[in-house]
């Protein structure tokens, strides 16, 4: 490699300017990668981040939503998800974490909550052990990340998500279970809310219904797989009449994080229904909820926060299949150079876009 160097924009302090960083390309141990970052897009949750609407380390390296490529693998070979040998210049997408395969919780069957969890775009910048996030020209992949092929014919702008939007997506379908005769109500709009529309789709699901406060936001679900947009302002006797019809709601997943939105879902569910919380991940009031409402009508609750490795095969097989189906790329409205991360920053907090993105070259 000719250039040995890398660049890194580094969050310092809550709605202060990125400070571009320039470290030397790290040594790789037993089981590292070093990843050339091709595209990055900037989550809802660096946005929290960045504005103080929730805790983090500072310094850091935000960023998880990346894809790159191969450009330096430890000695000794590295295997991918499937247990194939990486190679030099294989594009790539990776698990958003780093783990201890043969862990504790990992042998749970909650690999995402591993004591050693090394979490990229979350990480304290460690003197210049600095490229652990996507807002920077390289990533350093630590041992245990679970790293995945992306397939041809799936474009930058399609493959960037796959790891955070589409895998948390991919999990609550999971733990959702068979969804064929089954409708699926998904909570929020945004970009996990659409994506949960379309995969409920991919999996099965009779109708979805699609339910946010913006208007313009529940329209566009309806080309991502939703049968019919609910005003999230409807009282519980309005969304009956709307979908009773239809055959009501067997399966709800909440992408809002909205205190009132999880318990209005409760209220409308079928009798053994399950309700899959994904979006509240920031502080909120505690939930007012009938226990003996749960009980008498079979009701499951279930939460997800991250995934786990399969569910991120799961979402690149979906993307993979549905891309020519559902316009996914157009969900990345703008293009930043990494330089112009401030801008692209304030354009995606001001302008609520669902992504935007960020070439680091």
């Amino acid at each position: 490699m000719c250039n040995q160097e890398a660049t890194a924009m580094v969050f310092q302090e809550i709605e202060k300017p990125f400070n571009s960083q320039t470290v030397k390309f790290p040594v790789l141990k037993k089981g590292e990668v070093l990843i050339q970052i091709t595209y990055a897009t900037i989550c809802t949750s660096d946005l929290h981040t960045y504005y103080g609407r929730r805790k983090s380390h500072a310094p850091s390296v935000l960023g998880h939503e990346v894809i790159g490529i191969v450009v330096d693998i430890a000695q000794g070979g590295v295997r991918d998800y499937v247990g194939e040998q990486l190679q030099l210049n294989d594009l790539v997408t990776w698990s958003v974490y780093a783990h201890d395969h043969d862990g504790k919780m990992a042998q749970k069957g909650f690999p995402q909550k591993s004591e050693d969890l090394f979490k990229y775009g979350h990480e304290k910048v460690n003197g210049e052990d600095i490229l652990s996030g996507g807002f920077a020209t390289h990533c350093h992949l630590r041992a245990g990340t679970d790293i995945f092929r992306i397939p041809e014919g799936i474009s930058h702008k399609e493959a960037t998500p796959l790891n955070c939007t589409h895998a948390t997506i991919a999990g609550a379908i999971r733990l959702a279970g068979e969804l064929i005769h089954k409708n699926v109500l998904v909570i929020g709009a945004g970009m996990l809310g659409i994506s949960a529309c379309a995969m409920s789709k991919y999996a099965g699901a009779d109708q979805v219904f699609s339910m946010d406060i913006n208007p313009d936001r529940v329209e566009n679900t309806l080309h991502f797989g939703s049968d019919l947009g609910l005003d999230a302002q409807l009282s519980l006797e309005e969304i009956r009449q709307l979908t009773q019809p239809l055959g009501g709601i067997d399966v709800l997943i909440d992408t809002s994080g909205s205190a009132e939105a999880m318990e209005k879902g409760l209220s409308i569910l079928n009798i053994g229904g399950i309700s899959i919380w994904v979006g509240a991940v920031y502080t909120q009031r505690n939930l007012s909820i009938s226990a003996e409402y749960i009980v008498r009508n079979l009701l499951s609750i279930k939460g997800l926060h991250n995934y786990m490795p399969e569910d991120l095969a799961y979402a690149i097989q979906f993307i993979r299949e549905t891309n020519k189906i559902y316009p996914f790329e157009s969900l990345v409205s703008k293009d930043y150079p990494l330089a112009q991360l401030d801008e692209a920053f304030d354009s995606a907090n001001s302008e609520e876009k669902y992504r935007v993105g960020i070439k680091p070259i």
